[in-house]
């Protein structure tokens, strides 16, 4: 099979919850030892660090992947979903896994992914640790997919894991409670590994402080142990807990000798964390005259924070072109959006994507008005159309939404 063939048989053949959901989620790890085992064990040959979290797991693992990358190292990065096509959830330094690794992985592993119902997500984790091993990254960066305890990433035993955040996301699997959620991610944990904390609550502390305990393993709360805030191009609010989770890992890493990241190399690989790593969909300005942002939060904790940054924007009129998936609570998340906003409200192009007029009916109870449009891509252009210079724009609710119009 061709590329295009290579990646159509990975999306349509086998479950993958970026477009199926609650269908493609498993339940333990059984297929992916099988899976590691049959590829021999190519997890066990790479260095990694592993990065979990609600929110935030993303511009984590990307900023942690530049600043290494800035000391001279060869950095692996597997992150999840991607935006635009399959290979950006690969990379070494920066640049995305070739078409024929892909397919040459693919193409040699089939019959086994088949005979074991191998999913979508463990095949990618799978084919990331094969080419981490095979190219001999120095260190590889691992973004758990889900939760953390059930992830096919969990099989690793990291130099340090990371915890961004705790918020309620993917309830129906990881629970309802912020304490059942923390106690899926805290199973990133290892014993004897250090495990570093980005924000915490009373609730999820406890959680943490009890299995960090149980696994012998240091922990550290960075937002207690992390006065500095340092520039980064990743600019919206919510970077800075993000930072101090990755500025308190690198911390620990150079206390091991093998590890030198100078205070010079922090700072440049947090200043050029887009052109290192190509990461796009953070607050990520699109356009001026008027301001254009996108951003992918998606969840209730995610979008609370950039709405608060929108309104911190001065501006005439505020546009928000808006889309969701299925799955979301609505009346968890429309309520956080501001009724004096114009909304262009719209379907992602994905078979989880709401339907727009659903979400404008929703949207219409709780004092949002707008009109339904036939795609994001028209959406954005009607709000282009319809804002003067002094205007805002924002694109968000779904990652999906803001991979149709970058």
């Amino acid at each position: 099979m061709n590329y295009q063939e290579t990646t159509d048989w990975m999306f349509n053949q086998l479950p993958m919850y970026q477009l199926q959901g609650a269908s493609a989620y498993k339940k333990d790890l059984t297929n992916t030892h099988l899976l590691t085992n049959h590829l021999d064990n190519p997890h066990k040959k790479v260095r990694c660090l592993h990065v979990a979290g609600t929110n935030g797991k993303g511009s984590t693992s990307h900023m942690l992947a530049s600043i290494i990358q800035e000391a001279g190292y060869k950095v692996g990065l597997y992150t999840s979903p991607h935006l635009k096509h399959f290979r950006e959830r690969i990379k070494i330094n920066g640049v995305d896994i070739a078409e024929e690794f892909v397919c040459a992985f693919i193409n040699e592993n089939k019959p086994f992914f088949e005979s074991n119902d191998i999913s979508f997500f463990e095949m990618s984790v799978g084919m990331a640790f094969d080419y981490f091993a095979k190219e001999k990254v120095d260190m590889a960066i691992i973004e758990v997919g889900m939760g953390g305890r059930l992830d096919a990433t969990n099989i690793i035993t990291p130099l340090v894991s990371v915890i961004t955040n705790i918020g309620l996301d993917h309830t129906q699997f990881l629970g309802n409670t912020i304490e059942a959620i923390a106690g899926e991610k805290a199973g990133i944990i290892k014993p004897h590994i250090p495990v570093v904390i980005g924000e915490y609550t009373p609730e999820t502390k406890a959680v943490f402080l009890a299995t960090a305990k149980e696994n012998n393993s240091e922990i550290y709360f960075a937002s207690d142990l992390i006065s500095e805030n340092l520039p980064s191009d990743l600019i919206g609010d919510y970077q800075v807990h993000n930072k101090k989770a990755v500025l308190q890992t690198i911390e620990i890493l150079n206390s091991q000798a093998e590890f030198k990241f100078t205070e010079e190399i922090i700072r440049i690989g947090l200043k050029n964390v887009v052109k290192n790593t190509g990461l796009q969909g953070r607050w990520q300005q699109l356009g001026d005259n008027p301001k254009v942002i996108c951003d992918t939060a998606h969840n209730k904790n995610g979008l609370e924070t950039v709405l608060n940054q929108i309104q911190k924007e001065t501006f005439k009129k505020l546009h928000i072109v808006l889309g969701v998936v299925n799955d979301k609570d609505l009346d968890q998340i429309l309520p956080l959006f501001p009724k004096n906003a114009i909304y262009y409200f719209s379907k992602p192009n994905n078979p989880r994507g709401l339907d727009a007029t659903i979400l404008a009916t929703k949207a219409s109870e709780h004092g949002l008005t707008g009109t339904v449009f036939n795609s994001i891509t028209t959406a954005y252009e009607k709000a282009l159309e319809a804002a003067e210079d002094t205007d805002f724009i924002y694109i968000g609710g779904s990652t999906f939404v803001v991979a149709e119009i970058l």
